[in-house]
């Protein structure tokens, strides 16, 4: 960690000691990944939205998984996962690689599958949460009864780049997108929204996602010294926490995500 940061980390942790809010009384989420855990001082901000970029391949939608699953099933903490890109069924195949039962979550329910993807695609869904038409309002729609009806404390929108496919211009995206997080904000609960990355100098597609969000994470795949592909990530920004701004290597094992040792 170079000095720079190390200073930067000690002024924000002084801030808190010394401020009206002390750091160890804001609540916390686990992520479902120790190591990141600790990295944020226990974990996401309570009822804050997390976006979460990265391009292809770079883990998004495992590490949204991972942090739903982990609040399911050791923290008795219901979510939801709201799909836009990838049918239910393919994210339950996913899932089972790690270990990880979706099904077997929805039969008890600790988890919702809000299918947006599947009537994206023009075909008819048999799932239990399934939109009728692929509209804002109705997405905003069908999360509130949702969450209402389970309690929900944990939310994943992947991905906020799919809504970018029903608007003619970039001002309405962005509207959009507004909209949705906001509307997240006030629901009060713990939200992922993962995001594509254009290329490792862009953090979002529409540009506006990681104003909105409370924290960023970026997740990068790039070639290290030897030619060989590694992933890696930052902690661009989170609100009401010191954070580390250096870079973390991870991989991806057959239980999700590892942050490997510095």
């Amino acid at each position: 960690m170079n000095t720079f940061t190390k200073k930067c980390i000690i002024n924000i942790s002084e801030l808190f000691n010394q401020g009206d809010i002390p750091m160890n009384s804001i609540k916390r989420v686990k992520t479902g990944i120790p190591e990141l855990d600790k990295l944020l001082h226990g974990g996401y901000v309570k009822d804050s939205s997390i976006v979460v970029a990265g391009g292809v391949g770079t883990g998004k939608t495992i590490l949204s998984l991972q942090f739903l699953w982990t609040g399911a099933k050791k923290y008795d903490e219901p979510g939801l996962l709201i799909t836009m890109d990838e049918s239910p069924s393919e994210l339950r195949k996913e899932a089972a690689m790690f270990g990880w039962d979706l099904k077997e979550l929805e039969d008890e329910n600790l988890l919702a599958i809000i299918d947006v993807a599947t009537p994206r695609a023009g075909l008819p869904s048999d799932e239990r949460y399934a939109l009728r038409e692929v509209d804002l309002r109705q997405i905003i729609e069908t999360v509130y009864n949702t969450q209402k009806e389970m309690n929900a404390q944990r939310a994943v929108i992947d991905s906020l780049s799919a809504l970018g496919f029903h608007y003619e211009s970039l001002g309405k995206i962005r509207s959009s997108i507004f909209q949705l997080t906001a509307f997240l904000n006030e629901l009060e609960i713990t939200t992922l929204l993962t995001t594509e990355s254009p290329n490792n100098s862009v953090m979002s597609r529409y540009g506006i996602e990681e104003f909105l969000a409370q924290g960023v994470i970026q997740l990068f795949l790039k070639d290290d010294e030897t030619g060989n592909l590694q992933r890696s990530f930052i902690v661009r920004k989170m609100r009401s926490t010191p954070h580390s701004l250096n870079r973390y290597f991870f991989e991806i094992s057959e239980k999700g995500i590892v942050i490997l040792s510095s």
